[in-house]
């Protein structure tokens, strides 16, 4: 049987292209396309474009990126706590 492969290319902030590519078998379409949106998703693409959509001052854009990295290390240190057995 033959595979095709679907590929979704977009660009990151630092202008670096990305691809995103699933292999395509038994021209089963509905079951590539479901996997091209989960890997699209964990990429980020979906949230990036979101962002895109309208322009972000930047005093808005430093507040959005400092409350994400407070979140990442609150989740950080929960996941150490549960290791550590706290």
């Amino acid at each position: 049987m033959f595979a095709e492969q679907a590929q979704a290319f977009y660009f990151t902030r630092k202008g670096v292209i990305t691809i995103v590519s699933v292999n395509v078998r038994d021209n089963n379409i509905e079951q590539a396309l479901r996997l091209l949106k989960k890997k699209m998703q964990r990429e980020g693409l979906f949230r990036e474009m979101k962002l895109r959509q309208n322009f972000e001052k930047k005093y808005l854009k430093r507040a959005r990126e400092k409350a994400e990295a407070i979140r990442r290390s609150r989740k950080m240190d929960r996941k150490r706590a549960q290791i550590d057995g706290f």
